[in-house]
């Protein structure tokens, strides 16, 4: 049996000690640590995703310091506190980095529920580049004037950068971390990812655009301002939800144990 499985296997379910908001929470951020996985969204074990615990003073889950996003179960997420206490009996260590950039988002916005950071190549070069994103595609007029610029600190693990982290977001769902990577923000955990894949896409489309050193066509200011108001339509919510599902489905069909 490979360590992964023996991971898995003794990770004793937490679920009867919990309560059913809470382990819905969990059961859908493992489903984001495996999708994640499943779509290249990894930096071995140096990213992170967190999500609110319902019902708490500010108590949110996050993924368990050493281990790859496809060890992620509904159990062995670590549960922390406003300080970075743990408040569960659990033998993983947290993430100190990941601490100081999820607990500055949630607690300062509390519309937020999930927090998913990452250093997709795609995303760092984004970030890397001055103009940072641009509208060049209906997957990135979501974001037109509508994301942050954090600009790089070093590690993330100075407290005092939770004020400029939670300042430079502001009331956007999502940020470039300059030199840095991507954070995401979302009500739900699947919101998050589906903003998340649409940012990813994004970046990406806009690297291949600009490698052909062709000048690019952007649409005019008034055509990216609508586009971006009709991504904010209400009915975009229960679409997503529907959405995530059917990728949840998609790791149920394929055998994924996440639910554990």
């Amino acid at each position: 049996m490979s360590v992964t499985a023996e991971l898995k296997a003794d990770t004793p379910s937490i679920r009867d000690s919990v309560t059913p908001e809470e382990w819905e929470v969990r059961v859908d951020l493992a489903a984001c640590y495996r999708l994640c996985h499943q779509f290249g969204v990894t930096d071995r074990t140096n990213t992170h995703i967190s999500a609110r615990v319902p019902g708490t003073d500010g108590h949110f889950l996050l993924n368990p310091l050493g281990l790859l996003f496809d060890e992620i179960v509904a159990s062995n997420m670590v549960k922390i506190d406003r300080e970075g206490r743990k408040l569960d009996n659990t033998p993983y260590e947290v993430n100190v980095a990941g601490y100081i950039i999820h607990s500055a988002v949630l607690d300062a916005r509390e519309d937020v529920n999930c927090v998913l950071h990452h250093h997709t190549l795609a995303g760092i070069a984004v970030s890397a580049l001055e103009e940072g994103l641009l509208p060049i595609s209906q997957h990135s007029m979501q974001f037109y004037n509508r994301i942050g610029y954090h600009d790089y600190e070093g590690f993330a693990l100075d407290k005092d950068e939770r004020a400029r982290l939670a300042a430079n977001l502001g009331s956007h769902q999502a940020m470039f971390l300059r030199n840095h990577g991507v954070l995401v923000t979302g009500k739900t955990v699947g919101n998050a990812f589906l903003v998340m894949d649409d940012l990813e896409k994004s970046c990406k489309a806009q690297l291949m655009a600009q490698a052909t050193g062709k000048p690019l066509h952007l649409p005019p200011h008034e055509v990216c301002e609508h586009a971006a108001r009709l991504f904010e339509r209400p009915e975009r919510g229960p679409r997503q939800a529907l959405e995530w599902e059917t990728l949840k489905r998609s790791l149920d069909r394929a055998g994924t144990r996440y639910v554990q």
